[in-house]
């Protein structure tokens, strides 16, 4: 049924608890507000807005403002951000999380993970910054990305930081359509039985989006030309 939801949820990311389950039962599941309430809850979904909430903000935490309303994308390293989507498989679940070039839309790094601990947003922001420096970094006000941990990287760095207003999807949109695209054209068609099969499955996709997949948004250059200057 999560998997379901994801499904649902991915195309109609305005759909809250009610919607979904009405949605469920017309495809032949007897699927009640409540369950579909529980099942949410445990994805880290709502409504409220079209995004997954899988982060949430740690009192003690420095949040840093906004940066980027109004800013016009100029070229490639100027924006990089990052976030995690819940990933559904046949036997469980896991978490995926990538950073990606605003301008280029290249992914420069992706990491799976069976826990929201922060470590596996630190491993990827690692991997991303052997590969260049952004300007600016933006994230959401997760605990993950607010911590002292991941934010001194970019500290030390000399990157500035940005994080999305609450309630805010449209801050990061372009990894949203990311997980949006990821999940259409590669998890739902593949349906992996496990993680073994999902690092498999997203590394060949992640290579293909990043290096054959053209895209529309880039007149139909593919993400790494334009990242690579090609």
């Amino acid at each position: 049924m999560m998997k379901k939801i994801d499904q649902i949820f991915t195309i109609c990311p305005f759909y809250g608890k009610r919607r979904i389950s009405a949605v469920l039962k017309k495809q032949g599941h007897n699927v009640g507000v409540d369950q579909a309430r529980a099942l949410m809850k445990r994805m880290g979904i709502e409504a409220i807005y079209p995004r997954p909430n899988l982060s949430k903000p740690h009192p003690s935490h420095r949040v840093y403002p906004y940066l980027l309303r109004g800013v016009q994308i100029l070229k490639k390293d100027q924006v990089w951000s990052t976030d995690i989507t819940y990933l559904p498989m046949k036997n469980g679940f896991l978490y995926l999380t990538a950073v990606i070039d605003w301008y280029s839309r290249f992914v420069l790094a992706w990491r799976l993970s069976n826990s929201l601990d922060g470590g596996f947003c630190r491993e990827v922001l690692l991997e991303a910054l052997t590969k260049g420096k952004p300007e600016m970094f933006n994230t959401d006000q997760g605990a993950q990305y607010t911590s002292l941990q991941f934010t001194g990287i970019l500290e030390k760095a000399g990157i500035r930081i940005s994080m999305d207003g609450r309630g805010r999807a449209l801050d990061n949109v372009w990894i949203e359509r990311l997980w949006r695209t990821v999940k259409q054209e590669e998890v739902y068609i593949h349906d992996y039985a496990d993680g073994i099969e999902a690092h498999k499955g997203l590394g060949k996709y992640f290579t293909f989006y990043n290096d054959k997949r053209p895209h529309s948004a880039l007149g139909y250059v593919t993400p790494g030309n334009i990242y690579r200057g090609g």
